[in-house]
């Protein structure tokens, strides 16, 4: 094993085992002061992951510049990492969560009923959703709820965080599918009224296009697009943010219709564009709590997967 395969092997390794100690350590603090720590971590992560730090900035910066000053994009990413601190903390601690009443304490839904409406035309349904505060959570909420979801995400490098992440979304009834994989299973799962979880606000190695993000064009997953044209499945778009009185809030909002151009290549990029402005529009309201150290303009013309 060279050096670098050693290097690599034991960071995994320091992640995992760090990962397992920090969920261990969360059941025995209360929440507020939980979250207070894993906020006072991720502050004190700004000044060490330097790398990371100047992603952040660089894209804050890309989304921002004609709006904000230096000095305020400086604020906005130390709380970036204050927040993804926080928000990582309910996330590791929502493995303890086994009931409905057990996440009602920390967390509020606020319109299942546009899911319940949108269900009702029986054709499945896609939750649309981004990286955007403790997204995860989302997925402990549909699966308590009953609905089974099928939540398709990219796999993480180190298979035993991989398994954690899968152990973690396949509670309750959920089903984790790897992204770009079992297409047919989605298909099928839409086809029986199930739901499917999607997240298209990065940029990876899928079948893309490129649409309008901040103003700039981004190469963004097409598989929303393609699952609704196929199926005729609402999508209804869904994010999760911690609010300022300490409570997790998951907001279900009204499906958003289907744009019919007549043609699959526009249809793709029509609708792709339109979900996109929404994940944008609750970035805009929440911008503390996005992963701004994705590589989300990456991908230049040209290098897309068509």
């Amino acid at each position: 094993m060279d050096n670098r395969a050693l290097s690599k092997r034991i960071k995994y390794s320091l992640i995992y085992y760090g990962v397992v100690f920090l969920i261990w350590l969360s059941n025995f603090l209360p929440r507020k002061a939980w979250l207070s720590i894993c906020g006072l971590l991720g502050r004190i992560a700004y000044y060490f992951v330097i790398e990371t730090r100047k992603l952040v900035v660089k894209h804050l910066t890309l989304a921002y510049s004609k709006e904000k000053t230096a000095k305020e994009i400086d604020y906005l990413s130390k709380r970036v990492f204050t927040m993804l601190g926080k928000n990582a903390g309910d996330i590791l601690r929502a493995r303890s969560v086994k009931t409905l009443a057990d996440l009602d304490k920390f967390l509020v839904v606020h319109g299942m009923e546009n899911f319940e409406n949108a269900s009702k035309k029986g054709k499945g349904v896609i939750f649309l959703t981004s990286h955007l505060g403790a997204f995860d959570l989302q997925i402990t909420v549909m699966a308590l709820h009953g609905l089974k979801p099928n939540i398709i995400g990219t796999p993480l490098k180190d298979p035993r965080l991989n398994d954690l992440l899968f152990d973690y979304r396949n509670a309750y009834g959920a089903v984790a599918v790897e992204r770009g994989k079992e297409t047919f299973r989605l298909i099928k799962a839409l086809k029986s009224a199930g739901s499917v979880a999607i997240l298209i606000d990065q940029d990876t190695k899928v079948k893309s296009r490129f649409v309008n993000f901040f103003d700039r064009p981004a190469a963004t997953p097409v598989g929303a697009s393609i699952l609704a044209m196929k199926t005729g499945a609402a999508i209804v778009p869904t994010y999760i943010f911690l609010g300022e009185d300490g409570m997790q809030h998951m907001h279900i909002l009204p499906e958003i219709a289907w744009t019919e151009t007549g043609n699959e290549e526009e249809n793709m990029k029509v609708n792709t564009q339109r979900y996109t402005c929404f994940i944008e529009s609750v970035i805009r309201e929440h911008p503390d709590q996005w992963v701004w150290m994705h590589e989300r303009w990456k991908t230049k013309p040209g290098e897309e997967v068509l």
